[in-house]
């Protein structure tokens, strides 16, 4: 038994096996969909990031609160590009094991701080709309501090993860079940008794539920007042305001709750399904996020365009004098 359980400083690295159970030609269908979700990532987020900070008008607390998710989501795609992409182009399988520690805690880190700023968003819609007259003394006063509260809970939470899995011992087994290091996946290999970690991970999914408990009773409390309004169309219109952010809860948390699920029940005999729950975790929310908000607030949207215009224009103009030049 003693050679059979090694020390972390014996085990220089994990092999990632993300894609070894799909043969060449799905690796090949699967690059399509990765490195579109992964371009609609980087540059949504950083679209969204640069027109609400270049307009003055979207300065207001729901669109410092979209600009936050979108950074958030921009870490996460960064957290998981170089491993996912690796390893499907250039089948890269190692990651030395303080690697693999620093992209688990990045991931985990950004996952719980994008659910504070979820559920920040939850109560700047019930602001919004169950008390607008103080709308702006609440959220202008609370919006800097939503924003470090949520940075700091996700990095206190999920420094007790790399800690804790340094101390444990692992088998000969260092095959992960996806392209990028997931606590539940490292923690299974594990030969030493991992309860204090397991235990952590139970405490740290229940947060992920708490705040979609916050989430659900701040719309019970939303649907309370539209539903009050006497006129219909004011009321539909009202709620409309907060499609976006339903769309994004929904997009953020099934495949959250899904790949927790996969990993804490008996998925031996179907090694594709965490795979795959994997890829919609790391890929999905992050690409989707940016065309919701974009497509689905006006604001974002008319200033998108107004950006795009005057960019056209200013290039037409440049164009047409160095034109100009030339013929004479």
């Amino acid at each position: 038994m003693a050679s059979a359980n090694t020390s972390n400083s014996s085990i220089p690295s994990f092999i990632l096996m993300g894609f070894l159970s799909i043969n060449v030609a799905t690796n090949v269908f699967l690059s399509f969909p990765l490195c579109l979700f992964y371009g609609l990532s980087l540059f949504g987020n950083v679209l969204i990031l640069f027109i609400i900070k270049s307009d003055n008008q979207l300065h207001t607390p729901m669109f410092l609160l979209i600009s936050m998710l979108a950074a958030t989501d921009l870490g996460e795609s960064l957290a998981t590009l170089p491993t996912v992409l690796g390893r499907l182009w250039f089948d890269f399988r190692n990651i030395h094991f303080y690697a693999c520690l620093t992209q688990l805690f990045f991931i985990h880190a950004l996952a719980l701080t994008g659910s504070t700023i979820l559920m920040a968003m939850a109560f700047d819609r019930y602001v919004a709309i169950c008390n607008p007259l103080r709308y702006a003394s609440i959220l202008h006063a609370m919006i800097t501090k939503i924003g470090l509260v949520a940075l700091a809970r996700g990095i206190c939470f999920t420094i007790p993860f790399p800690i804790f899995l340094t101390h444990l011992h692992f088998c000969d087994n260092k095959n992960l079940y996806h392209a990028f290091c997931f606590h539940p996946d490292v923690m299974k290999l594990a030969c030493s008794d991992p309860r204090v970690t397991s235990t952590y991970g139970v405490f740290i999914v229940m947060s992920f539920f708490l705040d979609l408990l916050c989430i659900l009773f701040s719309y019970l409390r939303i649907l309370r007042t539209v539903l009050a309004i006497a006129s219909k169309e004011e009321s539909i219109k009202t709620f409309s305001t907060c499609v976006s952010h339903i769309c994004v809860v929904l997009i953020f948390y099934t495949p959250l709750i899904g790949l927790a699920g996969v990993h804490r029940s008996a998925n031996d005999a179907s090694p594709f399904l965490p795979v795959l729950m994997g890829l919609a975790y790391a890929c999905i929310p992050p690409g989707i996020n940016p065309l919701i908000y974009s497509m689905k607030t006006k604001k974002i949207w008319t200033a998108i365009r107004k950006h795009l215009c005057v960019n056209t224009r200013r290039t037409l103009r440049v164009t047409c004098d160095a034109v100009l030049e030339r013929s004479t």
